[in-house]
């Protein structure tokens, strides 16, 4: 995938067909023995999908695209779109066709809504703690495999910003390369001569004189990893508006506000998706 084909505020099918695609396949496999048992071919029903408590909504559009597949002619009503908010008790979907298509489809359906508004969720939650500041919520490569994509999205949909989606659209520099490179001056010279194209640049610091390094080489973004918020001020104060500041490590609920106002851009969260609660959703077929 290429830089341009990061999430954006509407979620692009033709990306997420294979995962949609694979998780099927696994959970179907040559089909649903058990419905295609007992439900007659012809049946038809309606289903609701239920918020059962509160936060933001990301994943309806993924639910409505998995029973489209198993029933083409189903009908999808949308009652709280995806970066809405949800209220205990609140319908999500409703959704319309061959009662075999919904039985089959449910928790594949339910699997993806959960977990990408739990995501959407705790990065809303994160985003309200920074209110007032200038400081924005990031994500990070620490997504379920194969799901990157979804799990982003769902970061957008909470108010969160989007940090690179792979190894290939932007150059961080860590501890590990810092020191095969022989510090940041020879790390960053290194990746400049092997990349034609100008990729952002940006250099993961653990000490004020690795940031006067990091700005002294153009350093697009400098991350202050594990520092206190005594050390991040006075970081902050030093880069300025000279490159973007990204704060990162250890970085709890409490902690955000203060964080964010010592003056950095972004505050990184791994936990976003790495640790998901997942949102309780049901969804109820009329019998």
């Amino acid at each position: 995938m290429k830089p341009s084909e990061l999430p954006t505020k509407e979620i692009d099918f033709a990306l997420i067909k294979p995962i949609i695609d694979f998780a099927l396949r696994e959970d179907i496999g040559s089909g649903d023995i058990t419905t295609n048992s007992i439900i007659p071919l012809d049946l038809q029903t309606t289903a609701t999908m239920t918020a059962k408590t509160t936060g933001v909504i990301a994943g309806n559009t993924v639910a409505e695209y998995i029973f489209k597949i198993l029933d083409p002619n189903c009908s999808v009503e949308v009652f709280i779109r995806d970066g809405q908010p949800a209220k205990n008790g609140e319908t999500i979907l409703k959704i319309t066709g061959s009662y075999r298509a919904l039985l089959t489809g449910e928790r594949l359906a339910l699997n993806f809504m959960q977990r990408m508004s739990g995501i959407a969720t705790m990065t809303y939650q994160c985003a309200q703690e920074l209110l007032g500041t200038n400081a924005k919520i990031l994500d990070t490569r620490k997504t379920a495999p194969g799901l990157r994509l979804l799990d982003k999205y769902a970061v957008l949909m909470g108010g969160g910003t989007n940090h690179r989606i792979g190894l290939y659209d932007m150059i961080l520099l860590k501890d590990n390369h810092l020191k095969i490179a022989g510090g940041i001056t020879n790390a960053i010279a290194q990746v400049r001569k092997h990349n034609s194209k100008h990729f952002k640049i940006e250099v993961e610091t653990t000490t004020i004189e690795q940031v006067h390094e990091a700005l002294e080489q153009g350093a697009d973004i400098i991350m202050l990893d594990n520092m206190s918020t005594e050390m991040m001020t006075q970081c902050a104060k030093l880069i300025g508006d000279q490159a973007k500041i990204e704060a990162s490590g250890n970085m709890t609920f409490n902690r955000l506000k203060e964080v964010a106002q010592t003056g950095v851009d972004y505050i990184s969260i791994g936990a976003l998706t790495h640790s998901v609660i997942a949102f309780d959703i049901s969804m109820n077929i009329e019998s």
